[in-house]
């Protein structure tokens, strides 16, 4: 059974859960406007990719399996997952599992939330070069947390960064969430802790100030190597004046807490199917948080090819590493400090299987009988895909033309 693609294994729901099931997807949305969608925007090849996987995560289209309970006899047919990162369906226990990994290398200190939001008036510079533009924020956020750590404190610090990059409308909202440790190394090798009694780590409007500084530096260069800076030379001006938002929420009690505050943000997409509130012939219907107005939920309503033209603006692209971790948190860094330091060793725990690991962590057993409740279930038959999945928009767009 393949129970590592999403909250439950592929194809049903968790027990005693199905009449929360929505009653709309954004699979459903891709269906009925993908085609138009295509025609009209024209998307690359890797967007396609995802918009198809998505149309037909857990469906007959990826095939699975027929399984049968040992002691009601009561059958059930799991349909694979398309395991795309960008599936709201495929996320859950992916992100169960990044907690309890960060966890087990996770310094016992406090640790702070921040936030680094670009302003609106660069995200026409993003739509040039998405790759570009979210590889070159990631440098730019943790060499100004490099750089305050080594000024302020004489400390290399660490941090676990998150990329978003959608607003509560779909609308294009680039920013990082970030998680720092309240401690750093220095240059003598010993772990010192920082911060201000757990109010703030680093002043706000300094770290607002480099990071603008750092950031709009990187662009201006890039315009120029392109022909393009006088082109965007107001835009730039107008981003420059504006104030920059870097938010430092004050630390937690402990590690564990802010691990898995950010937890609920490392696995997230642009929008979750239960808040898609109606899809008709022509718009989709969905909610989201007015912030303006006290993060009161509003209905918004977009037509079908305009909200998969938003959508596909969160389609990161191919292969781009959109968790990352720095400093004294990175890969590298700790396996060498692992045997110098032991306040820096971490604990390994006992290797179990993922079926056996979704039940320790989410308290839901992938081979327990949905119905009877007692019994366990067991496949009995291999159901194969009903056709290759790739042709889905070639197909689409010839009916559509």
């Amino acid at each position: 059974m393949s129970a590592d693609q999403g909250t439950q294994p592929a194809g049903y729901l968790v027990p005693g859960k199905e009449m929360n099931r929505p009653q709309y997807e954004i699979a459903d949305v891709i269906r009925q406007f993908g085609a138009h969608f295509t025609a009209e925007y024209q998307p690359n090849s890797y967007q396609q990719r995802v918009l198809n996987a998505l149309s037909i995560c857990r469906t007959s289209e990826l095939g699975g399996h027929k399984e049968i309970c040992d002691c009601c006899t009561k059958q059930r047919i799991s349909y694979n997952s398309c395991r795309n990162r960008h599936c709201p369906k495929c996320q859950g226990s992916k992100q169960a599992f990044w907690v309890e990994d960060l966890l087990e290398t996770t310094l016992e200190v406090k640790h702070y939330h921040i936030v680094f939001t670009v302003p609106h008036e660069l995200n026409t510079v993003c739509l040039l070069d998405s790759q570009w533009f979210y590889r070159v924020l990631f440098e730019v956020v943790w060499e100004s947390l490099r750089q305050l750590g080594y000024t302020r404190f004489g400390i290399e610090t660490g941090a676990v960064c998150v990329l978003h990059t959608w607003g509560q409308n779909l609308s294009l909202h680039p920013h990082i969430h970030c998680i720092v440790p309240a401690a750093g190394e220095t240059l003598a090798g010993n772990l010192k802790h920082i911060g201000s009694s757990g109010k703030y780590l680093y002043p706000v409007r300094q770290l607002s100030q480099v990071f603008r500084g750092k950031l709009m530096e990187c662009i201006e260069i890039r315009l120029k190597k392109q022909s393009l800076y006088e082109q965007y030379k107001p835009l730039l001006k107008g981003a420059r004046n504006k104030p920059w938002s870097v938010n430092c929420e004050p630390s937690l009690a402990k590690a564990e807490h802010v691990v898995r505050y950010l937890g609920q943000y490392t696995h997230r997409v642009a929008i979750t199917n239960q808040r898609i509130i109606s899809v008709d012939e022509k718009n989709v219907t969905f909610r989201h948080k007015d912030y303006r107005d006290g993060a009161k939920q509003k209905p918004v309503t977009l037509t079908g090819v305009e909200f998969l033209r938003r959508f596909c603006q969160h389609i990161l692209p191919h292969r781009f590493v959109k968790i990352r971790r720095y400093g004294i948190y990175s890969s590298r860094a700790r396996a060498l400090k692992e045997k110098a330091n032991p306040k820096m060793q971490i604990k390994h725990r006992a290797k179990e299987t993922t079926q056996e690991r979704i039940k320790r962590l989410m308290g839901f057993d992938v081979y327990q009988c949905p119905h009877c409740k007692r019994g366990t279930m067991y496949r009995i038959e291999e159901l194969p895909r009903v056709r290759s999945p790739t042709s889905f928009y070639a197909q689409n767009i010839r009916h559509h033309k």
